[in-house]
């Protein structure tokens, strides 16, 4: 039974406000590692690359058991799915409150919030609330994404703000408990997987159909059969592409996991650098709300472009101009292009393939993005211990992004002809 406070309301709507919520605070604390990243090193004494190794753990887990948990998601729904990510999500952030040795600190931020993430966060939960809205499915998925932005933003100045006044472990252990209460709940009362093994259609199902269509032009077109991974592989768009996305993940979290440590280390106060990875993840937001319709203007390639030429003169910027004003720019513009490779993503992807096995390509192509974000917050943290600055990193990343540009010049954004 499927217990509703509006019987009349449409149950999709209850299952994308309960995803909403549950992103607020799951990914919400994704972002946390940037604002414990110094007091955990004033604590035990380690060093930059010590912590950045514990990302690059963190990281790996994450992209490899997210495409295990797809997987599962396809055989046991969502409930469970969720369910154990989120226990070893919120048993990780618990076991950081407790925190004595560095092999604990792998362990539970690097290995058990890595899996807790994969599960718990933003691919499970967009295939779930696309599998009630056929409808407005971009605008739902927009929807339940910004529940993860929204929840950067007011959770982080509250972390930051028990940091201060009670220290780093009281903000690992409220995140857990939270997360643990939170997910517990909505899971049981709320989450329901395929709405019709409940009686229901999806949202619109009766007037439209479940293909992605294209406009007509009044000439019938036939396509020919969608791709595999083994066969998207052969084509030279579906590297550049990926080596895009490896690009994209690498500065996501370059930036997540150092832009604390990096302004602080300038002076900013603690509060005030919180702050900005706060509007950083706001600003993200605005990023997935035009992402959509500008794509549907001019396509996918050209708003991916974009986004890296933006990141490029922004890492340009902040190696030469750094001072309160220049931070807040380059948080604002980053944050601004967080996420519109997540919301193009499926969409170029199933452009250029077709949508029978988008969830295997673009879980391989998202994978490699969380490996890219490994990598660099990683490097960054060695590079630092090396140079005393953040600088050649940035540099690095700056031209990584450049070469981004050049690749999106050479992915033929049309749908390719599988040769059969």
């Amino acid at each position: 039974m499927t217990p509703r406070v509006f019987p009349k309301v449409f149950y999709g709507w209850y299952v994308l406000a309960a995803s909403f919520v549950m992103l607020f605070f799951n990914s919400g604390a994704q972002f946390t590692i940037g604002v414990i990243f110094k007091p955990i090193i004033a604590d035990f004494g380690w060093n930059r690359g010590d912590v950045s190794l514990a990302v690059f753990v963190n990281l790996v887990f994450y992209a490899t058991f997210m495409l295990a948990m797809g997987k599962a998601y396809d055989r046991f729904g969502p409930k469970w799915i969720i369910l154990v990510s989120a226990t070893f999500l919120g048993v990780g952030f618990i076991g950081l409150s407790r925190l004595e040795s560095y092999s604990g600190f792998i362990l539970s931020y690097g290995v058990f919030c890595g899996i807790g993430f994969s599960g718990s966060t933003v691919l499970i939960f967009t295939s779930l609330v696309s599998k009630w809205f056929m409808k407005w499915r971009g605008l739902v998925i927009s929807i339940a994404l910004s529940g993860g932005c929204l929840g950067q933003f007011f959770l982080i100045p509250f972390y930051t703000d028990i940091i201060i006044n009670s220290g780093w472990r009281d903000a690992c252990l409220y995140t857990g408990l939270v997360i643990l209460v939170v997910n517990t709940i909505l899971v049981f009362l709320v989450i329901r997987g395929d709405p019709h093994m409940l009686g229901y259609h999806p949202l619109g199902a009766d007037v439209l159909s479940d293909g992605v269509g294209e406009e007509s032009d009044g000439k019938e077109t036939v396509q020919g059969p969608d791709f595999g991974l083994k066969a998207a592989m052969r084509t030279r768009s579906f590297w550049f592409f990926t080596w895009v996305m490896f690009v994209c993940g690498a500065g996501d979290y370059l930036v997540s996991t150092h832009l604390v440590p990096f302004v602080t280390d300038s002076g900013i106060s603690q509060t005030t650098a919180g702050d900005m990875l706060a509007w950083f993840g706001l600003f993200s937001l605005f990023g997935v709300i035009v992402a959509g319709p500008v794509s549907d203007v001019i396509g996918n390639k050209l708003p991916i472009l974009i986004t890296f030429l933006i990141r490029a003169l922004l890492f340009f910027i902040i190696i030469n101009f750094q001072s309160t004003p220049m931070f807040y720019l380059f948080s604002l513009g980053f944050g601004f292009t967080l996420l519109i490779t997540a919301v193009l993503n499926v969409t170029l992807v199933g452009k250029l393939y077709g949508f029978t096995n988008i969830g295997l390509l673009t879980g391989f192509i998202t994978t490699v993005h969380h490996l890219g974000g490994g990598f660099l917050a990683y490097a960054g943290g060695i590079i630092f211990d090396v140079q005393h600055n953040y600088q050649l990193v940035f540099l690095i990343y700056a031209i990584m992004s450049l070469m981004a540009v050049l690749s999106c010049c050479f992915i033929r954004e049309k749908r390719h002809e599988l040769n059969v």
